[in-house]
């Protein structure tokens, strides 16, 4: 396969209180547990011998502390487009929580009371989308669980929903680019520099 253009990479933040719970986090603006720095850390080791054209990243603290313990800080420009999906009522639930009341309840289906919508999250990553393609090179995005995998299917030209399907880990890395002019992904939820 030969890959032409340039990296689109997606980082997802280092583990926090609530993503090592469970818990749905969007505006709650939760620090890295102590237990997530070394994996940030190794995250900017794996990223390292990289240069960037652009660096986005979510102003939520956990993203932003990521992205610091990779390196980037300096470089990084944040943008509320990045910022995690909405969840409205369901903010700082669990769905074992949530199932309690909704026993099928599924995000990716039913979305959450006063949450936002997935079609206006895809509204937000198309643009962070137009923007990495307009880069002059290589691009990171440091940014959350469920943004960043509708930013995945987004990329793929799939509709929102599609992000159910690419689980994503913390601090874990992503690979998006091209092979000749069609949009692919070159690695997904990549966790091997966590050792």
């Amino acid at each position: 396969m030969a890959r032409t253009g340039h990296a689109v990479l997606l980082a997802r933040h280092s583990e926090t209180e609530w993503s090592l719970s469970g818990q749905h986090t969007s505006r709650t603006d939760l620090p890295l547990l102590e237990q997530g720095r070394p994996a940030a850390e190794a995250l900017g080791r794996r990223l390292a011998d990289r240069t960037f054209a652009l660096v986005l990243s979510s102003p939520m603290l956990r993203a932003l502390e990521t992205a610091r313990l990779a390196g980037l800080e300096d470089a990084v420009e944040i943008t509320e487009d990045l910022v995690e999906l909405g969840y409205g009522d369901y903010e700082g639930r669990t769905t074992a929580d949530i199932r309690v009341e909704r026993p099928d309840w599924d995000l990716w289906k039913d979305g959450s009371p006063n949450g936002e919508s997935l079609a206006a999250a895809a509204e937000r990553v198309d643009r962070v989308i137009a923007r990495a393609e307009s880069a002059d090179g290589d691009v990171a995005l440091f940014a959350h669980g469920h943004i960043l995998r509708i930013l995945g299917a987004r990329w793929l030209g799939l509709p929102p929903e599609a992000g159910g399907s690419l689980a994503l880990s913390t601090a874990s890395l992503c690979d998006l680019g091209y092979e000749r002019e069609r949009r692919v992904i070159w690695l997904w939820n990549g966790t091997t520099h966590r050792g």
